[in-house]
């Protein structure tokens, strides 16, 4: 008995083989991309699809129990971050080193009155964050309380410390993920903090 060939299987065209395989190609390159500006040493540089969009909607409680000169530090929400005024919102926690060793960077930054500072206390427990406060000093003009890492997730936060520049309209224009040093304070932060209160100034002889 003989047993009878198999049938050729179809040769696809190239084109359509070309066209299965961009997508993949595209997402491997898009994939590689991101994992070589995670551990090239520059995680900063990682790029957010919130740049250029309005904040998310939010509404942060004060950390209770946190008081300036007597009186209960504010929490904050969107609508304060689009009231004219740039703003830099940072993400930290009291259990994250990397936070604790850029704080006296923003102590910095918050001497500074042309910009406000807020925080976003991500998923922390309000005793812990008050004592760290307490530690080493509270540079915010506002704190608000993240408990369960919502609203985080809604800014798109990897990952605690992050910090944003906001235009006085509420768009975020630049994202630094990671800890804040001296260098990318000079060299990034600044600057681009510089460039907000540049567009958010109103036209000369107005």
């Amino acid at each position: 008995m003989t047993s009878e060939p198999l049938p050729a299987r179809p040769v696809r065209p190239l084109w359509v083989r070309i066209a299965v395989a961009a997508p993949l190609l595209v997402f491997a390159v898009l994939c590689g991309l991101l994992l070589y500006r995670l551990f090239s040493g520059d995680p900063s540089a990682v790029p957010s699809a919130l740049i250029g969009r309005p904040v998310p909607e939010f509404t942060l409680p004060a950390l209770e129990g946190l008081e300036r000169d007597g009186t209960q530090v504010p929490g904050f929400d969107a609508a304060g971050l689009r009231d004219g005024n740039v703003s830099v919102v940072n993400v930290w926690a009291s259990w994250c080193a990397p936070c604790r060793d850029e704080h006296p960077l923003l102590a910095e930054l918050a001497r500074d009155d042309r910009f406000r500072l807020y925080g976003i206390n991500y998923k922390d427990a309000g005793e812990n964050a008050r004592r760290f406060l307490g530690r080493y000093g509270n540079p915010f003009d506002a704190v608000g309380v993240d408990a369960n890492g919502r609203v985080g997730i809604d800014w798109g936060v990897y990952g605690v410390p992050e910090t944003f520049v906001v235009g006085g309209d509420g768009t975020i224009l630049y994202k630094h993920i990671g800890q804040i040093t001296p260098q990318s304070l000079r060299e990034r932060l600044i600057p681009e903090i510089e460039k907000a209160l540049a567009a958010s100034a109103p036209p000369a002889g107005s």
